[in-house]
């Protein structure tokens, strides 16, 4: 047992005592803990936590020239797939001694630039989930400071990549063993390497399962993208849709209830990412993506390379499956598509369709 807490705030001397070791091992515990063994570093780090003890971050950034910070940028913060996988990455930095800035670029590579260049001299390392910058940019940031990305392919920067291919070839084969012939998928932002990695998956599976793919851009992945894009989805005479993710989904199902548009009865609907599936009415089903474990592996990879200094082209991959549940169903040869549906809404929509 470590000696019980005193009124006083602890200091190094005391963790140094409390273990038997000096105050600079403890030091290198908090600041450079690739210099001692791992044992020795969770014995001090135990006695700091059982006596209170908080380590001076001004006098080790002083000392170390290093601050402890890193940043962690996304494209939009009120997308459902980045806070489960900010939350694991935020817990994996504190338990490697760090704090995290975010950055949201709010889908845009010049803004996610800026937000880069201003943080450059405030954080030792970033992880670029999702990045909308180009290839060039992003390599010029590596060749700085330390990085990390999140479901972006480039040889040379250590990268976490959530494949998508296997959830989207189940996906088509579900919707084809219900019958279904015609599909619209409703894609993501170009410069996403995701939505790129979806559209391939999805040219295969189509060519696997016999199924024709129609194609229908979104824009920004958000919940009013989807449902402004219903009554274009009616009007496409599809069957079933693929959304680019959960939150389009969601707002495709909200669209199709404003135009009397029955899921799955009249139009089956899969998302991806399954961060809203057992929250949306009805159920969503979706192509999963371990956003969380992305987010830890992510800053662990980062952690690593600021405490070796050594940096390598790690390329760690996470599949995917399909979670079935209640907007997809067998999809009746006897009835007419959704585009020629008796509704009024439909009725009126395709009025509109029609004078465009």
């Amino acid at each position: 047992m470590f000696p019980t807490k005193s009124a006083t705030a602890p200091t190094i001397s005391d963790v140094a005592k409390a273990v038997g070791v000096s105050r600079a091992t403890v030091s290198r515990a908090f600041s450079r803990p690739q210099m001692i063994s791992e044992a020795t570093v969770k014995r001090i780090r135990a006695a700091a936590e059982e006596l209170g003890y908080v380590p001076n971050l001004i006098a080790r950034a002083l000392s170390t020239g290093k601050q402890g910070n890193i940043a962690i940028v996304v494209p939009d913060i009120a997308n459902p797939f980045f806070p489960p996988l900010l939350r694991a990455a935020q817990l994996s930095a504190e338990a490697a001694g760090m704090s995290v800035f975010l950055g949201n670029s709010d889908e845009e590579g010049a803004r996610e630039l800026k937000l880069v260049e201003r943080l450059v001299m405030q954080v030792e390392g970033f992880v670029l989930a999702c990045s909308r910058m180009p290839d060039r940019k992003i390599r010029d940031l590596a060749l700085r400071q330390p990085v990390v990305l999140i479901n972006r392919d480039i040889a040379g920067i250590p990268r976490v990549l959530i494949d998508t291919a296997a959830g989207i070839d189940a996906a088509v084969a579900h919707l084809a063993q219900l019958q279904h012939r015609c599909v619209v998928y409703v894609s993501g932002p170009a410069a996403s390497w995701s939505d790129q990695q979806r559209r391939l998956a999805m040219r295969r599976a189509s060519a696997r399962y016999k199924v024709k793919i129609e194609w229908l851009p979104a824009g920004k992945p958000t919940f009013n993208a989807g449902k402004d894009v219903a009554r274009r989805v009616i009007a496409m005479q599809a069957t079933a849709a693929i959304t680019f993710d959960d939150f389009v989904a969601h707002g495709l199902l909200a669209g199709m209830t404003e135009y009397g548009v029955a899921v799955p009865g009249d139009l089956s609907i899969i998302g991806c990412d399954d961060v809203l599936g057992a929250s949306t009415h009805p159920a969503l089903t979706s192509v999963s993506a371990r956003c969380d474990e992305a987010g830890r592996m992510a800053v662990e990879l980062l952690s690593a390379i600021l405490r070796t200094g050594t940096r390598s082209d790690t390329r760690c991959v996470l599949d995917t499956d399909l979670v079935v549940r209640a907007t997809t169903a067998a999809c009746s040869l006897k009835k007419k598509p959704v585009a020629l549906l008796g509704s009024s809404h439909t009725g009126r929509q395709r009025s509109r369709s029609a004078s465009e």
